[in-house]
């Protein structure tokens, strides 16, 4: 009797697309998330302040609506621990990401710690910077960008 030789199994390949309710939902939460960005004023059309630690105003934004909270930053004239001030300030609030131009070494690892992502080297107004983050235009910072007591100077 002759012997049957095994069929030859073919890869099966599983494309996900947006069509995918699982994947769809989690890119909308995604989209539909708060965003601090450091700031000179408290409206959207302030100018981003370079310093995350000790800048004037943190204004939290739902990305969604463009609804917006402006905090007045305790930590401006602190003598130290401003970054981790307001690092745990910006979790407090509920943000997921933070927008600004640079960020100290004790911020940076307070906001990681935090699960908060955070992108530097951010300017223009407010408004101009969530939509860049919205754009997709900035990458998220892998280290600080500034020395320790840095916004101080």
């Amino acid at each position: 009797m002759a012997s049957k030789k095994p069929s030859a199994t073919i890869p099966t390949t599983i494309i996900i697309t947006v069509n995918n309710p699982v994947q769809r939902d989690r890119i909308r939460q995604e989209k539909k998330m708060k965003i601090c960005i450091s700031s000179e004023g408290n409206t959207l059309d302030s100018k981003v302040d370079p310093r995350f630690g000790r800048c004037r105003t943190f204004i939290i934004v739902d990305t969604e609506t463009m609804a917006f909270e402006a905090v007045d930053n305790a930590g401006t004239q602190a003598s130290g621990g401003a970054g981790i001030q307001a690092g745990q300030l910006v979790a407090s609030r509920g943000a997921k990401a933070v927008l600004t131009g640079n960020v100290g070494p004790n911020a940076f690892q307070t906001l990681q710690a935090g699960g908060i992502a955070i992108y530097t080297g951010v300017s223009g107004t407010v408004r101009e910077a969530v939509e860049g983050f919205k754009k997709g235009l900035y990458q998220a910072t892998g280290g600080p960008t500034a020395e320790s007591k840095a916004g101080m100077k």
